[in-house]
C-alpha cells in the first residue's frame, strides 16, 4: 500500500472515529419494566442439580415436550410438559476414562478443560440422536435413542466434526441423515473446515480443499437449513484478507453450499465445488460498521409471502474502540444474499495474495449448484473465485437495534399476529451479564417491553432455544436451564397498563376484566402495539371498570383517601412516588396550591422532600405520566402532631411496596437533603400495577369510614382540597389594618408639614423641647440619627416593629424618622 493511500486511509478512519463519537442518534433503550431475580411478576422455573454443569446444547422435541440437554460429561432428558415444574426422565454419563484424563493433562491442557464437553446434539431420525463431544480434547460421536438415552456400542471419531477446545465456538447441523459442520480438524485448532460427514452410496464426504485459503481463522458461530433452495448457509467472522490493514480487520461472513454437491471428478475431488462466501455489513451511513458476528437467528416467511422473504436477524459487536460495549442487531433478507452470491467475485492472486475486481471473462458462476459435473476448466476459476465482491447490507439499509448499554450474546426471532390482525416481530436478546430483553420492532424503532434477570449471580449464557407452540424460552447456562414464559400477560391489571406495555402477545379483555393472551378466539381485545394509546384501546371498556381500576384523568370524586403522615413544625419530610415503569416520569401536585422550588426539593427517585410548616401542610398527590396518560400513584396528607408524643404515621393502605415516607429531625433543617439514586425502579423494588391499582381500590373502600377516624381533632381527609377560610380571614384583616395604618400615617405626616409651614418661628426650637432636660434632648437625637442611619426602629422599650406593603411601623404608629 503506497503512504498516500495510507495517509488517506488514516485520515478517513479518523474523520469516521470523530463522526461515532458525535453522533446524536444513538438514544438509550430503556427496558420498559424491569424483573430481578426471584419477582414475583415474571415467574421463572428452573433445573439445576449438583451434578450439572455447563449446559451448552440444548435441543427441542417437535411436540415442545422433551427438552435434551448437552452438559459436562452426560446428555440429560428433561420434562418440560409441565406448567410448573421441568422434571428429570433420564440422564445419560458420557465422561472419559482416568487414563485419557491423564494423557489430556500430559498434553499441557487443564484438568478442568478435560471433560467430555457436549458439542453436537441433532435428531438423526426419529428414534435417535446423534452426539459428539470434545472427550478429553480427543473427539468422539455416538448414536443415542432419542426415548431411553442409551448409547450405542461403538462410537466413531469426532475429528471434522466436534472441536477439541471446549472454549472454541462451532455449528452443526443434520438434513436427510448428513451432518454438516463447522469447526477446527486439529488439536491446535489451525485447520478450520467445512465439511460434510455420515455420507451413504454414492454420496461422499466432503470438506473445503485446505490449501486454497477458503477459510481465515474463522469463529463459526450457526449454520441454517433453506428447504426450497437445498442449500445450507454458515454464518461466521473471520480475517477480511481482502483488506490492506495494518491490524488484522475482522469481517462477518455469510457462506453456502449446496447439498447436491458430490466433488468434482478429477478437479476438486472431494472438495466442495459450491462454497462461496461474502461479507455480512451491519453499518449504518457512514458510522464504523459492527463487525464481529455473534449469533444468528433465522425467521420464516409469512403466510401466503414469498419463499424468498426470509429474514436472517443477527447480534454484532465491534472490534472498534468507538463502539466498544455496544450490540446491534441488523436483519438481512435472503433475497439480497442470493442476489450478492448471483453477481461478480473477486479474483486472489496466488503469487501476491491479493484480492482485485474480475476483468477477465466469467467463465463459471460460483455458488451454483449442479458444478460438480462441469469442466476442469470452470472448476479451477470455481476453485479461485470464491468470493463475492459485493456486500450484503442489512434490510432497508439501517440498523433494526442498537444498544449503548448492553451487549448482547444470543438472540432468537418470533413473528406475532396481534389482536388488529397485524405481524410483528419480536426480538428475545440475552445480554453477557444474563439478562433476557424482550423487544418489538415498530415503525418508529425497536421497543424493549421487560427485562428478565435469568441468573443471579449472573452466568455466561450458553445456548437459547424457543419453543413458539409451547411459548417457551430455555436459556442454559453453566449452572442449569431456565425457562421462560414468552408472555407474561397476568402482570398487567388494568387497561392501561396492558395497553402501555405495548406487548403484542397481550391484549384486554373487557369481559373478563384481565390482561390475556392474543389468540384466534378473542376478539375486541383492548390493544395499541403501535402507539399506545390508553384512551383509545381502552373505549370498550365500560365507565364503572375504568373509575375502579384505571382512571385516565383525576377521578370524578374529590379523591381516594391516602395515608395520613404526622410531623412536627419544622421536621424535613420526604414522600415517596412509586413509579408505573422505568419509562414513566412521576410529578407532584398539591390542590389549589403551586410547589415553589424554594420550599420544594424534587429528588431523582421521583420523592417530594420539604420543611414541615403551617404552609406545607395538607394533601399531597403523586402522578405519573407516561405516553401522554396520567395516573394517581400515591396521596398522602400531611398533618401537624397534636402532640409532641412521637407518632406513627397511619397508612390506610395494604401495599408493601411503596416505600414509606421518611421523617428527619430539626438539624436536617440545616442541611439539603441528599439526591439519592432512583430506588423505586422497578428492577430494584418492584412496585406492580396490581398492588398499586389495589391500593387505590382500598383507598376508596375506605373513604367513607375515615371522617369517623379522624373527627377527633384532627382534619378530615374525605375532602381531597383542604380549605383555606381562617387563612383568608387573617389574610384579610391584616390587609384592613394595613391600609388603615398606611392612610393615617400619611395623613398624620401632612398635617405636620401643614402646621410647620404657617406656625410662627418654625426654625427656632419649640417650647415643649426646650422643656426637656439636656440627657432627654441628647438621646432624642442619637434614636433619630440612628433610625436614619440603619432604616430600621432603635431598640428600646417599644415593640418590635411590623412590616406591612413595604412600611415599617413601630407600636406607637409613628413612622420611625417622624420626630415625635
Amino acid at each position: 500500500m503506497s503512504s498516500e493511500l495510507m495517509d488517506s486511509f488514516c485520515l478517513l478512519r479518523l474523520t469516521v472515529t470523530l463522526l461515532a463519537l458525535l453522533n446524536p442518534c444513538l438514544t438509550r433503550l430503556t427496558p420498559r419494566v424491569s424483573f430481578p431475580m426471584g419477582s414475583p411478576g415474571r415467574r421463572l422455573t428452573c433445573f439445576s442439580s449438583h451434578d450439572l454443569s455447563n449446559t451448552t446444547t440444548l435441543l427441542l422435541s417437535a411436540d415442545g415436550e422433551k427438552l435434551y440437554v448437552g452438559a459436562r460429561d452426560a446428555v440429560l432428558l428433561l420434562d418440560v410438559g409441565h406448567k410448573d415444574t421441568v422434571l428429570l426422565r433420564s440422564k445419560l454419563d458420557w465422561s472419559p476414562s482416568e487414563k485419557d484424563l491423564e494423557e489430556c493433562s500430559m498434553k499441557g491442557k487443564k484438568m478442568a478443560d478435560c471433560p467430555n464437553f457436549i458439542r453436537v446434539l441433532q435428531f438423526f431420525n426419529s428414534t435417535h440422536m446423534y452426539v459428539c463431544g470434545t472427550f478429553a480434547f480427543s473427539p468422539r460421536c455416538a448414536y443415542i435413542n432419542s426415548e431411553t438415552l442409551t448409547m450405542s456400542l461403538n462410537t466413531d471419531e469426532g475429528r471434522g466434526r466436534c472441536p477439541y477446545d471446549p472454549y472454541q465456538r462451532n455449528t452443526a447441523i443434520i438434513v436427510g441423515e448428513e451432518l454438516y459442520t463447522g469447526t477446527v480438524a486439529d488439536y491446535r485448532g489451525n485447520r478450520p473446515v467445512i465439511s460434510r460427514h455420515l455420507s451413504e452410496g454414492s454420496r461422499v464426504d466432503l470438506k473445503l480443499d485446505d490449501t486454497l485459503g477458503w477459510l481465515e481463522d474463522p469463529t463459526f458461530i450457526s449454520s441454517k437449513f433453506i428447504p426450497h433452495e437445498e442449500k445450507i448457509y454458515f454464518f461466521f467472522s473471520e480475517v477480511g484478507r481482502e483488506y490492506n490493514f495494518v491490524d488484522k480487520f475482522i469481517v462477518s461472513r455469510v457462506s453456502q453450499i449446496c447439498m447436491s454437491d458430490v466433488g468434482g471428478q478429477r478437479t476438486l475431488q472431494r472438495r466442495w465445488t459450491t462454497f462461496a462466501k461474502a461479507q455480512l455489513l451491519c453499518q449504518d451511513g457512514s458510522e464504523l460498521p459492527y463487525n464481529v458476528i455473534q449469533d444468528i437467528d433465522l425467521l420464516p416467511p409469512a403466510e401466503g409471502t414469498s419463499v424468498d422473504d426470509i429474514l436472517f436477524y443477527g447480534i454484532f459487536t465491534s472490534q472498534w474502540a468507538v463502539n466498544s460495549g455496544r450490540s446491534a442487531v441488523c436483519s438481512f433478507t435472503l433475497t439480497e444474499i442470493k442476489s450478492i452470491f448471483s453477481g461478480n467475485y473477486k479474483v486472489l492472486n496466488r503469487d501476491t495474495l491479493q484480492w482485485s475486481a474480475r476483468v477477465q471473462e466469467k467463465v463459471a458462476n460460483p455458488g451454483e449448484c449442479g458444478l460438480h459435473n462441469a469442466s476442469d476448466n470452470a472448476l479451477r476459476f470455481v476453485k479461485e473465485n470464491f468470493l463475492a465482491e459485493d456486500s450484503v447490507r442489512p434490510a432497508g439499509r439501517r440498523l433494526t437495534l442498537v444498544s449503548r448499554e448492553h451487549i448482547y450474546s444470543h438472540l432468537t426471532v418470533q413473528r406475532v399476529q396481534a389482536a388488529n390482525k397485524k405481524l410483528y416481530t419480536v426480538l428475545f436478546l440475552l445480554t453477557e451479564s444474563g439478562h433476557l430483553h424482550k423487544a418489538v420492532l415498530l415503525q418508529q424503532g425497536s421497543y424493549i417491553i421487560e427485562e428478565v434477570q435469568v441468573f443471579k449471580p449472573p452466568q455466561p449464557i450458553r445456548s437459547l432455544m424457543l419453543s413458539i407452540p409451547k411459548g417457551m424460552l430455555y436459556v442454559g447456562t453453566s449452572e442449569g436451564v431456565v425457562r421462560i414464559p414468552t408472555a407474561n400477560c397476568s402482570y398487567y391489571w388494568t387497561c392501561a397498563q396492558c395497553v402501555l406495555s405495548r406487548d403484542p402477545f397481550c391484549g384486554w379483555d373487557a369481559a373478563s376484566r384481565a390482561c390475556v393472551e392474543v389468540s384466534v378466539t378473542q376478539t375486541a381485545l383492548g390493544q395499541d402495539t403501535d402507539g399506545g394509546n390508553v384512551e383509545e384501546a381502552c373505549n370498550s371498556v365500560s365507565v364503572t371498570h375504568r373509575t375502579k381500576f384505571g382512571p385516565s384523568k383525576m377521578p370524578a370524586i374529590s379523591c381516594p383517601a391516602g395515608e395520613l403522615v404526622s410531623v412536627s413544625l419544622n421536621d424535613v419530610v420526604r414522600l415517596h412516588c412509586p413509579a408505573a415503569s422505568q419509562l414513566s416520569h412521576q410529578l407532584w401536585e398539591r390542590p389549589n396550591s403551586r410547589l415553589s422550588s424554594d420550599l420544594y426539593l424534587h429528588l431523582q427517585d421521583g420523592s417530594l422532600s420539604f420543611v414541615a410548616t403551617p404552609a406545607t401542610l395538607g394533601h399531597y398527590l403523586c402522578l405519573s405520566t407516561e405516553n401522554g396518560y396520567r395516573q394517581t400513584m400515591a396521596i398522602y396528607h400531611v398533618k401537624q402532631k397534636s402532640s409532641p408524643v412521637a407518632q406513627t404515621p397511619t397508612s390506610y393502605t395494604r401495599s408493601h411496596t411503596r416505600a414509606q415516607p421518611t421523617r428527619e429531625g430539626p438539624k436536617a433543617t440545616e442541611s439539603r437533603p441528599a439526591v439519592t439514586k432512583p430506588s423505586l425502579a422497578i428492577r430494584n423494588t418492584p412496585v406492580t400495577t396490581r398492588q398499586l391499582d389495589r391500593n387505590l381500590t382500598l383507598w376508596m373502600k375506605e373513604y367513607e369510614n375515615l371522617e369517623t377516624k379522624f373527627r377527633d381533632g384532627n382534619p378530615l381527609l374525605s375532602a381531597c382540597c383542604p380549605s383555606y377560610l381562617k387563612e383568608l380571614v387573617v389574610v384579610s384583616v391584616l390587609l384592613v389594618l394595613c391600609l388603615s395604618l398606611l392612610i393615617t400615617v400619611t395623613l398624620y405626616v401632612l398635617r405636620q408639614r401643614w402646621r410647620r409651614q404657617t406656625a410662627p418661628g418654625m426654625g427656632t426650637p419649640s417650647r415643649s423641647s426646650d422643656r426637656r432636660t439636656p440627657e432627654e434632648q441628647e438621646s432624642l437625637r442619637e434614636n433619630e440619627f440612628g433610625s436614619k442611619a440603619n432604616g430600621q426602629v432603635p431598640s428600646g422599650g417599644h415593640a418590635s416593629g411590623l412590616v406591612c406593603n413595604g412600611n415599617l411601623t413601630d407600636s406607637t404608629q409613628n413612622l420611625p424618622n417622624t420626630p415625635f
